[in-house]
């Protein structure tokens, strides 16, 4: 789950409660995942704010990650 793209508002929240709780068990501070959108028109829209959602989620997720792994290593 780590890994993959998030692809829907299902996989964005568990992915961020799971990378929450690692942080949690190591002690660690994340910055605040990005908000959901509240402005979505549910037309299709090509650059729906949902495919940026996602994105700043994976974005997130990597940041978060990077961050983990750093502070494993020290």
């Amino acid at each position: 789950m780590l890994s993959r793209p998030v692809t829907d508002l299902d996989s964005a929240r568990q992915l961020i409660g799971a990378v929450s709780a690692l942080a949690d068990q190591q002690g660690l501070g994340l910055r605040r995942p990005p908000p959901e959108p509240t402005t979505c028109c549910a037309r299709g829209c090509n650059g729906c704010v949902w495919e940026g959602y996602f994105a700043a989620v994976d974005y997130w997720r990597d940041e978060a990650l990077l961050k983990l792994d750093a502070d494993r290593a020290a």
